[in-house]
């Protein structure tokens, strides 16, 4: 395989992988959705604490809006069973997060 730099002259050679449950790749694959990185940049940031900054473009609306047509599809399920969903709680939170972010950008 022949080396090639990144867009920002960088070698990324090394591979880094690990293993996730179900629940935790789907959550995973919701936050990078929503982010608008790709998986490989959204993990970086997180990884060395780096912000994650969502900029609103189609890509980010589509992926807010599928998730948020899932989650409506969980809660209506929810609302006929009375378990709590811990990670549906989080994932609302999460997204409430972001939807208050896109607003802040939007009223500047």
């Amino acid at each position: 395989m022949k080396k090639t730099l990144d867009k920002k002259n960088r070698w990324r050679n090394k591979v880094v992988a690990f293993r996730m449950s179900d629940a935790e790749a789907r959550m995973l694959d919701d936050r990078v959705r929503t982010s608008g990185l790709s998986k490989q940049t959204y993990l970086i940031n997180r990884v060395l604490e780096q912000e994650v900054v969502v900029n609103g473009n189609p890509r980010v609306y589509k992926g807010l809006r599928n998730l948020f047509r899932e989650t409506l599809e969980r809660l209506e399920v929810l609302e006929k069973v009375t378990e709590n969903d811990s990670e549906l709680l989080e994932l609302i939170l999460y997204m409430s997060t972001i939807m208050d972010g896109l607003k802040e950008r939007a009223d500047e």
